[in-house]
């Protein structure tokens, strides 16, 4: 992979490489824009088959935190740390405290939180070399468990969702299939439950399952059966690439609303079921729930602004739709066209109030 010709395809401003020989890290920072302010994202720790795949992986996630962050509102701008090491085995205090120097060191540029294969504990350990770092323990006056605060985040969206689909953002008796019931699926068949919600949930841990059926009155189906249940609104909330070739023909639901990352297996799978009226809630818009809440720690964490924060993630579904709508294009692609559209006007703000700086100084 050419990766200077990558970056410049995709406008990428730095890509960091990190090493310390005694703790064994092997970090890469990619950082994608900073336009709207100080990247952040997650540090994910993975145990890639190579380091150009750590590579590939580390800047795909730092472009999607910026298309996240635009349109969460947030005033930040993308980034994401890979970490090539098995999380179950290669870990110690060492390594993330390195880490943290090397953060430190950008003196605010990246930001960073908890990801797949990291935990509060891993934050801990960076924040003792930086504060550039959320996601930490309540103790130091984080957030805490995200999840609870995404879930409602993915509910917002989906009452959103809904309207356009039927008329109402009214979910009661509306029957929604969730695929997963993880920690913050559980939370949203909480929510779901309470409005009146009809739940079908499937997942491939079956104490989990069992739990939704005895808390919500679920019902129960197989993995492989989710996809073709009688339902007004699918949940993705597991496993990313689950709207596919094959997956798609089964779908009966009007509406796709779900919590997982990277949905589409592919885009051309956005345009299909565009193409087939149902209504897409894009991943990125409706699961930025977590991000908006650590956001919300750099000005010292206050959970009711950063709860009233993320309620807009319905407004921000609705104007997604709003888009697509007016320029007759899927839902993912409006997703990032409003991302866009706010990067593009900071920039010209922000290049028109240089250039005035700069005539009247020359006036002097």
């Amino acid at each position: 992979m050419e990766f200077f010709n990558y970056m410049e395809q995709y406008d990428y401003e730095q890509l960091i490489f990190c090493q310390e020989k005694q703790s064994g890290l092997k970090a890469i920072i990619a950082i994608h824009d900073t336009t709207l302010g100080p990247a952040l994202g997650g540090t994910r720790m993975w145990t890639y088959n190579s380091e150009e795949e750590a590579i590939e992986d580390a800047l795909r996630l730092s472009r999607g935190m910026t298309y996240k962050n635009a349109v969460a509102g947030l005033n930040l701008g993308g980034g994401k740390t890979v970490i090539i090491g098995d999380p179950h085995k290669d870990k110690n205090e060492e390594m993330f405290r390195a880490f943290g120097r090397y953060i430190q060191g950008l003196d605010g540029r990246y930001i960073t939180a908890e990801d797949v294969g990291t935990t509060v504990a891993d934050m801990d350990l960076i924040h003792e070399e930086t504060d550039y770092v959320t996601g930490i323990s309540p103790a130091f006056g984080s957030s805490g468990n995200p999840s609870p605060v995404t879930a409602y985040g993915v509910y917002r969206g989906m009452k959103a969702a809904a309207k356009e689909a039927f008329g109402t953002d009214c979910l009661e008796g509306k029957v929604v299939a969730v695929q997963g019931v993880g920690n913050v699926a559980y939370n949203l068949c909480k929510y779901l439950h309470e409005e009146g919600a009809q739940l079908i949930v499937t997942d491939i841990n079956k104490d989990a399952v069992n739990r939704a059926v005895k808390d919500f009155n679920a019902k129960a189906v197989e993995p492989d059966d989710i996809y073709g249940v009688e339902c007004d609104i699918y949940a993705p909330c597991a496993l990313g690439a689950t709207i596919n070739d094959q997956t798609i023909p089964k779908l009966k639901a009007k509406v796709i609303a779900g919590a997982a990352n990277n949905q589409l297996k592919d885009n051309r799978h956005g345009d299909f079921i565009h193409e087939m009226g149902i209504v897409y809630a894009p991943d990125y818009v409706i699961n930025a729930g977590g991000v908006i809440n650590v956001a919300d720690e750099l000005s010292g964490y206050n959970r009711e602004r950063a709860l009233k924060k993320v309620e807009s993630i319905y407004d921000n579904i609705s104007q997604v739709i709003d888009i697509a709508k007016r320029d007759n294009i899927p839902t993912y692609k409006a997703a990032d066209r409003l991302a866009e559209e706010r990067i593009e006007r900071m920039r010209i703000s922000r290049s028109q109030f240089l250039q005035k700086g700069h005539h009247i100084l020359s006036r002097r």
